[in-house]
């Protein structure tokens, strides 16, 4: 969908989410916590949200589709890519470009 590849494209990094998600949130506060401000798009607010959420299923997102996170218009994954790309060391050297370091 075209507004998944310009969300991703001028932006960083990137976070489909839907409020009301726990895994979201986490996803979210970690990347706080490594000084990175995230475009977060939540779905559950946008009224083209079950399209995007459809499209981001179809680029290879598993269900359910949120928290679907891209780095440098790049899919990511969802939670559990994040949280092993994290624990092995991985995650931070993707997001340097895009630390906020004061």
């Amino acid at each position: 969908m075209d507004k998944v590849s310009r969300l991703t494209s001028e932006n960083g990094v990137v976070i489909f989410s839907k409020t009301t998600c726990c895994l979201s949130y986490a996803v979210n506060i970690l990347f706080h916590e490594l000084r990175v401000e995230p475009v977060v798009h939540e779905l559950d607010q946008d009224p083209e949200g079950r399209e995007i959420e459809k499209a981001l299923l179809r680029m290879g997102c598993n269900s359910p589709a949120v928290p679907a996170v891209f780095i440098n218009g790049k899919l990511v994954g969802s939670t559990n890519e994040v949280m092993s790309l994290h624990l092995t060391g991985s995650l931070t050297p993707m997001l340097k470009p895009y630390q906020n370091m004061s």
